[in-house]
């Protein structure tokens, strides 16, 4: 469970990706599962390589779009295959012999898939899904300071957003709670808004004790955990965790596997949520012309440790376990909807 979470800290948020096995997938026929990419690849640059032989200097009309993943697992599969079918009727209106004519849109799924995009030389648009903040900020400042041509890109982070998680926390303890957080230099973006939510903020510098952090904040009631290679790894969440229900501090954590190991409670985002959220941003940049800036999810559901919470001495109520926004049209409940991690 924590080994999950370690691969997520280090830019591989879905799992973990072989950046030289970056390709095209996205679904075909649902009879025969196995030759489902072969022929969505060819579904999606058919026009393309049909006119190869003819370039073409004449303006963009319309868009296309490819979905860029690193590996053939189940899990990524039904990432590209939700895409698809959410993608295909917002581009579907472009005609297929004008694809040469057309600025293409690629949806990055995980960061070795966004390391691959990101370092293209196109005239092209790029949105990033189930990566953090931390690693996608890193790597399109990374790729623009090697000298290779920038592209538009944008993200919906793989993280919950802090003010949802700040609100959790609230929810949970109805009354005011004093929230900390330590942030590396990755994460140190986030400063502002945290600190005009009243959260204490430390740095965790290179080589900073996390300990003597921890105890710096021993006096509050929450740790806000942000996912952050500086201060969370496999080893450190275990100590971090411990100190915590030491001095009876609820940790807010940033995945529901960091709950399951002991966290009080998380939001956390469907694969269908995300790619509600990325086609949203699709079909507005389509419709106008304009890339949203990048975002964290704006759909979750929430998971809470109840052997946790019971410690603490919070009551979970109705209005935690229902503290969930979801896409127009997904019922609550629908999918693994708000659940509670229990300790044995």
């Amino acid at each position: 469970m924590l080994k999950n979470l370690d691969s997520r800290l280090r830019g591989n948020d879905v799992r973990t990706l072989t950046p030289s096995d970056v390709r095209t997938l996205a679904p075909s026929s649902p009879r025969r599962r196995g030759s489902r990419f072969a022929s969505l690849v060819a579904a999606l640059t058919l026009a393309t390589t049909a006119q190869a032989a003819k370039p073409t200097q004449e303006p963009i009309q319309g868009f296309r779009f490819q979905i860029v993943t690193a590996d053939d697992s189940a899990l990524t599969q039904r990432i590209a295959e939700d895409l698809y079918k959410r993608l295909v009727p917002i581009f579907s209106e472009f005609r297929t012999e004008l694809a040469q004519r057309r600025r293409m849109l690629f949806v990055a799924v995980g960061p070795a898939a966004l390391r691959e995009v990101a370092s293209k030389r196109c005239d092209c648009v790029v949105i990033s899904a189930f990566t953090s903040s931390q690693v996608y900020r890193s790597i399109v400042t990374r790729t623009a300071h090697g000298g290779a041509h920038p592209v538009a890109s944008t993200a919906v982070y793989a993280e919950p957003a802090p003010a949802d998680q700040l609100r959790l926390a609230a929810l949970l303890y109805r009354r005011p709670v004093r929230v900390a957080t330590i942030l590396g230099a990755d994460t140190s973006f986030l400063r502002p808004a945290l600190e005009a939510d009243n959260v204490v903020v430390l740095d965790a510098g290179n080589g900073e004790d996390i300990n003597r952090l921890l105890n710096q904040i021993a006096q509050t009631d929450v740790l806000l955990a942000l996912p952050d290679s500086t201060v969370y790894s496999t080893e450190s969440i275990r100590n971090i965790l411990l100190s915590t229900y030491r001095h009876k501090q609820g940790v807010i954590g940033f995945s529901s596997d960091m709950v399951k190991a002991g966290a009080l409670a998380t939001t956390y985002s469907e694969i269908e949520d995300i790619d509600a959220q990325i086609a949203e941003i699709a079909s507005a940049y389509v419709a106008g012309g304009e890339l949203a800036p990048p975002q964290f999810p704006r759909y979750f559901r929430t998971i809470v440790n109840e052997g946790v919470a019971r410690s603490l001495e919070l009551r979970v109520d109705n209005e935690v376990r229902n503290f969930v926004r979801l896409p127009a049209g997904v019922r609550p409940g629908a999918s693994a909807g708000a659940a509670a991690a229990r300790k044995p």
